[in-house]
Formats: C-alpha cells, structure tokens, sequence
C-alpha cells in the first residue's frame, strides 16, 4: 500500500511539472536554476556567455557597477566584475553579449519616463577567466532621436553587432536602432524603428533571425527580417514570476531561459518548439488602435495569463494531493 501510493504521488507531481522544466537535482547546464548570490536582489537582465557555456551574466537594476557571472549548474556566482571607467549607473537594465565577444550593458532605465536627457551604454570584453577581477568599460552616451524615455530590453545583433533598446510603455513602447558603431566620442543617436507591445526585456537568437520580448505576464518571439520585426510574433510559453525581468536564449539558441527579481529568484528554461527551428506559424495580425490608446492583451497574452492562472490551481491541486498521500501513509 505505502508503495503504491508513493508510486502515485510521484507520478502525479511529474504529471504536473511544465514541460521543458528541470526535474532533477544537479540538472545540466542551461536548465532551471535559482540564483544563489545573496547580493543580487533585483535580477533585471540576463544574457548567456559566449566563452564560458553554461554561465549567465545578470546585473541589479540600481546598483553599484558590478555584473555576476551565475553558472547555471549550481546557481552560485563564479564571477564578480566590476566595472572601471564608469560613473554610478543609475538604473541598469538590460545585458548582452555581441558577436565582438564584448558583453555590452544598458543603464537605460527611465522610471519618470523623461526624467534623463540621455542613458548610457557600457562595454568590456568577456573575460577569459572566470574569477573576481576589475574590467576597464567603454561608456557610450545614447539618446532617441524622439526625446527622453523608459527602457529595459538592450539587443546586440549576433551578426551585425548594431545595438538595439525596446522602450517600456503601457500603450506599447518603440523598438529603436542605434548607429552601426557606437561612439564613444560623441552621442549615439537611436532612432525608432518598429513597434512593441509593453517589454520588460528581449534577446536576438545565437543565429540572429529571431528575436524574443517579453512583458509581465507573457513573451512573443518575432521574425527579424531586414532590421525590423518580421512578422507579429508568435507566443512562446513564458513562466509565472513574481516580477518577470529578464529573458535570454540558452547558447545554442534552442531554449529561452527566464528570470526575474528578488531574493533567490529562479530562472527558468522554456524549450522552443522544434528546438533551433522557429516556435510555430506567425500568429494572426493584432487589431489597431489609436496612437496612444492602451494595448489590449493579445490572444498569446490572454493564453498566458490564462496559464498562468491555471498553473496557481494546479499547484494548489498537487498540495492537496501530496497531503492525501501523507495522510493516507500515516494511517498505513
């Protein structure tokens, strides 16, 4: 009896585990992980090493100018970088690596909406050694071309290295290009380029005919195609977390991986559907608005709420079914 109902419990939390999550203790590099580094409290951006496989670089968002290098297999910090040549980073946001091997960071964000006439753009080489160490930064002054505002998603073009910023806005934000080589002498001017819906964060694929964005409660991947989104995005099945910060493609672009903010914050892996191949058909084009209106949530958002909502019960339901199972092995 004890057994079988041991049997059954296990079988049913399988059952109701997402797919694509780890399920197993000291689960493979790029699998599910929770940050371990008590320092890092506000994990706002994510971005996957191109020389160290299996190491996550993440930030906070209003912190002194450090960047923690996270190896997924553990979830503990194996590099802390400190960055020289820079001033106090107001709001770091968003964090990525380009084809140069230069792990490049946005201090982009804008809480006030216009409060910074301009934001800044820092780069460094990746190290080739994963230890503590000072690197010396490059810092790059940005400002849009269509005045002061909001961001949190910074992509790097895995091909071309021009550098992109998706603004944050409740009514739907801009996708904004900058110039095809920063300056460090002069101001970068980023101009808009397409629409997004409300981002938080966003990530080229290795092989840069993708791109993924993410909001609070969903994440559509899009087409690139001639340095715009190519079609309107198809949903890809992001997690429920209590603050949905960041997102990235694993190295070998066949997953997402997800995180977000606060204490021992989880990131979670997400496989694309057909592994390296695109998620499914472009989704059916989203209703207009009027410049300016607020965004309704798309059917991919509705879905991911709805997932979300239904993920709540069906963890309750496990509870519930745990505690049978225990209490029905006491009295065995």
């Amino acid at each position: 009896m004890r057994s079988a109902l041991c049997a059954l419990g296990a079988a049913a939390a399988l059952a109701l585990l997402p797919a694509g999550h780890a399920r197993a203790e000291g689960q493979e590099p790029d699998r599910d992980f929770t940050i371990q580094d008590s320092r890092i409290t506000e994990s706002s951006g994510l971005a996957a090493s191109r020389a160290h496989p299996g190491i996550y670089w993440t930030h906070n968002d209003q912190d002194a100018p450090l960047i923690y290098g996270v190896d997924s297999r553990t979830g503990r910090t194996v590099a802390t970088l400190t960055m020289a040549g820079v001033g106090t980073p107001r709001d770091m946001e968003g964090i990525a690596v380009g084809p140069d091997g230069d792990i490049y960071v946005g201090d982009i964000g804008d809480n006030l909406d216009g409060t910074w006439d301009h934001v800044w753009i820092y780069r460094f080489p990746e190290p080739k050694t994963l230890k503590d160490q000072t690197v010396k930064a490059q810092q790059y002054v940005v400002k849009y071309a269509d005045g002061a505002r909001n961001a949190e998603a910074l992509m790097v073009h895995p091909k071309t290295g021009r550098v992109y910023i998706a603004s944050k806005n409740q009514g739907g934000g801009g996708l904004y290009a900058g110039p095809e080589r920063l300056s460090a002498s002069g101001t970068n001017v980023f101009r808009r380029v397409d629409e997004v819906p409300w981002v938080t964060d966003g990530a080229f694929s290795p092989d840069g005919d993708r791109l993924v964005l993410r909001g609070y409660f969903s994440a559509r991947e899009y087409v690139w195609k001639d340095g715009r989104l190519g079609d309107d995005g198809t949903s890809v099945g992001a997690p429920f977390q209590g603050q949905a910060e960041s997102v990235t493609y694993t190295g070998d672009g066949s997953a997402f991986m997800f995180g977000s903010e606060g204490r021992n914050s989880r990131v979670v892996r997400v496989d694309r559907a057909g592994g390296t191949g695109p998620s499914d058909g472009p989704s059916a084009p989203q209703p207009s608005r009027a410049p300016g209106a607020p965004q309704a949530p798309t059917a991919g958002e509705q879905t991911d709420r709805g997932s979300a909502t239904t993920g709540f019960f069906v963890l309750a339901g496990a509870t519930v079914l745990v505690l049978g199972v225990k209490r029905l092995l006491r009295k065995d």
